[in-house]
């Protein structure tokens, strides 16, 4: 389950009690200027005895990476091997707020992502890059188990510098079945490369509940498409539909056309897509749940019953 950037720090144990021992883990969000994931995860490993905890995602340009690393390094001291590191390019325009957008992003993720995981090994670091400067850098503790690293990028160019910097990829925001294997492609397939996924929940005891209720977040993903949306077989139709007859049109979207977009419709339909994710690859799922925590919680029982194979 993912934990929004818009909930207050406060909540994070609750939804990290009710989640530990049954649920993998829980992503903790962090966007500007909301909350950041470090502490958030520190709370919530404290409370849990098995409960993985994720940082995503953290900007490569908002700390140093030697920073990144010992953030990740500390946690996972406290709770060894239940600790996944996230980082990707962060919002060009956030970056530019802070004064720290680079000229180019690709470079300066997989810099950062490199001396990152080469801190995380144990190794001494020495580099001089355009963005990451460190001089005979090395953890005075480094973790053990060494925590994989995810990086939380979308398009082909990004998907290939994650394959040979990251131990993995966090997708995000339409990242349906069918774009899987593209992703993994994209990557270059390297032995061990995670694919994790966010899918968004939105459920209801019937479809036709579940698929207004959807609206709103589909006409916000047509907003701002991503590779993945836009790779979708149906996306020009789905485009021809939003401007037809606005968000309401979009409740009349084909179940199919749902059960690739995310676990929406009954929780049987929910299910299947995470099923679905299984097959095509996906070595991990998240779900997100609506950004209201009220919402938020009372979605916890179900995805209890996900995680559990109990639907």
């Amino acid at each position: 389950m993912t934990f929004d950037r818009s909930f207050e720090a406060s909540l994070v144990t609750e939804f990290a009690r009710r989640l530990d021992g049954r649920a993998a883990q829980l992503w903790l969000i962090e966007d500007c200027f909301y909350t950041t994931a470090p502490p958030l995860a520190s709370a919530a490993l404290a409370v849990t005895n098995e409960l993985t905890v994720g940082l995503g995602i953290l900007p490569a340009r908002a700390r140093t990476a030697a920073i990144t690393a010992m953030e990740i390094a500390t946690l996972s001291s406290l709770a060894p091997g239940r600790v996944v590191g996230g980082i990707g390019h962060g919002v060009q325009s956030w970056m530019a707020q802070m004064g720290v957008r680079p000229a180019s992003p690709l470079t300066a993720l997989e810099e950062v992502l490199t001396t990152v995981r080469a801190l995380l090994r144990g190794e001494t670091v020495d580099v001089q890059g355009r963005y990451v400067t460190a001089e005979e850098v090395r953890l005075d503790t480094a973790p053990h188990p060494v925590p994989p690293v995810l990086a939380g990028v979308r398009g082909p160019k990004s998907m290939a510098l994650a394959g040979r910097a990251s131990d993995g990829v966090l997708l995000a925001d339409c990242a349906g079945p069918s774009f899987l294997p593209a992703a993994r492609a994209q990557a270059g397939d390297p032995p061990g490369f995670q694919l994790h996924v966010f899918a968004p929940l939105i459920t209801a005891p019937t479809r036709r509940e579940a698929y207004q209720k959807a609206t709103g977040w589909l006409a916000e993903q047509l907003a701002a498409p991503t590779p993945s949306l836009r790779q979708m077989s149906f996306y020009a139709e789905l485009v021809e539909l939003a401007g037809s007859g606005g968000p309401e049109k979009l409740a009349e979207v084909p179940s199919q056309w749902w059960a690739e977009l995310g676990a929406i419709g009954t929780l049987e339909d929910a299910a299947a897509h995470i099923e679905a994710l299984e097959a095509a690859g996906a070595t991990g799922v998240s779900l997100v749940p609506p950004p209201d925590p009220d919402l938020a919680l009372a979605a916890i029982p179900d995805v209890l019953r996900l995680a559990d194979r109990s639907v």
